[in-house]
């Protein structure tokens, strides 16, 4: 079984002043449709807004850049409009056919990575967006009759209500048009910061490690989907590990560069290669994968399909290796009681994320 790995890089769907959308492809990245996970990466110069829509898929977002974006959402189980504050690091659930709107408040671009589950999607592999009103709005779609009749406008009344917004997907706002203000409180329950959280684990000059599930942010349980940070120290590397569930990991390089190393069921290396700013790759059920940061650190965001993600390490006190009992380890290594007591030293010195060497 040949499977292509290959890290890529977003492709613009929309550009425009207010800013732009970019996609990958299921024809660039076939796996996203085999895996059925999807991502998009939302830029928003100031001043841009995203006009109100809904999709076909869970999913999560995170705020790559950008300290002062706003998020409408009207959510499926709520029959209200509530308006969000977004800053650089939150993580933000768009449940299924949730409603939203986003708009950049700030002086500099918003830039937003969403990453989903697509097994309910039209489309495996692919977020489809249904817009309300603008070029491409579902208001626009139906009869003139059927629309007159249903809201009881006259013909002047509905070319106004239905040909007014030009715009496509993203426009830019006047500097006087003045928008919903942000709700503290149910920011704080919506939106979590996962670049603020405690890490779970933190390694001096190596990095940390943050996984954010439903425990400790209840709301993403309602995309169905656990969120992994990891932040490598230059020329650090984070050691291999496997999702024990049957569940795939979808990862995006947020920051810096480095490398990423994958191993199949079959002990071979499928992917070898430079990753930076902007690749997305996917992580197929059971495969072991490493990252290994550049001169400059790498920061990593991915999704794991799951609500309740489990990771096996090979490397660590908590490592597989310190499970096998000595007997086994000898026997599977086939090496004698003392290389298997000099490498159990090894791993318990060892840890999941590892310093440069000095």
């Amino acid at each position: 079984m040949e499977l292509d790995l290959t890290p890529k890089k977003a492709e613009a769907l929309v550009e425009g002043d207010g800013g732009g959308y970019y996609t990958w492809s299921t024809s660039e990245v076939p796996l996203l449709a085999e895996k059925n996970v999807s991502a998009g990466r939302l830029l928003l110069r100031p001043r841009g807004f995203a006009l109100p829509h809904y999709s076909d898929v869970s999913k999560v977002g995170y705020v790559i850049q950008g300290n002062d974006g706003l998020v409408g959402m009207v959510l499926p189980n709520r029959r209200e409009e509530v308006t969000l504050k977004l800053k650089q690091g939150d993580v933000i659930p768009v449940p299924i056919g949730s409603l939203s709107w986003w708009f950049n408040d700030g002086d500099s671009d918003l830039i937003i990575i969403f990453l989903g589950e697509t097994s309910k999607a039209l489309i495996p592999g692919k977020i489809s967006y249904f817009f309300l009103t603008g070029a491409i709005g579902i208001l626009g779609g139906f009869s003139t009759d059927l629309t007159s009749k249903v809201y009881g406008l006259d013909k002047d009344e509905l070319e106004k209500l239905t040909k007014s917004q030009t715009g496509g997907l993203i426009i830019k706002l006047d500097k006087d048009q003045p928008m919903p203000k942000p709700q503290t409180d149910i920011t704080k329950e919506l939106v979590h910061n996962i670049d603020a959280a405690e890490p779970e684990n933190v390694v001096k000059n190596a990095g940390l490690l943050k996984t954010l599930t439903e425990k400790e942010f209840s709301f993403i349980e309602d995309v169905g989907l656990s969120l992994i940070r990891v932040k490598l120290e230059p020329c650090a590397i984070k050691a291999p590990s496997y999702s024990v569930s049957p569940t795939s990991q979808l990862i995006y390089i947020a920051r810096g560069s480095g490398k990423i190393e994958i191993v199949d069921f079959n002990g071979k290396s499928v992917l070898n290669t430079h990753v930076e700013a902007g690749h997305l790759l996917v992580v197929p059920q059971f495969f072991v994968v490493a990252e290994i940061a550049g001169e400059e650190g790498i920061e990593s965001f991915s999704i794991v399909t799951t609500t309740k993600p489990l990771f096996e390490e090979l490397a660590g006190k908590e490592s597989i290796w310190s499970i096998l009992s000595p007997t086994l380890q000898q026997v599977a290594l086939n090496v004698d009681s003392d290389f298997q007591k000099f490498f159990t030293t090894k791993i318990k010195e060892s840890t999941k994320l590892i310093p440069p060497s000095t």
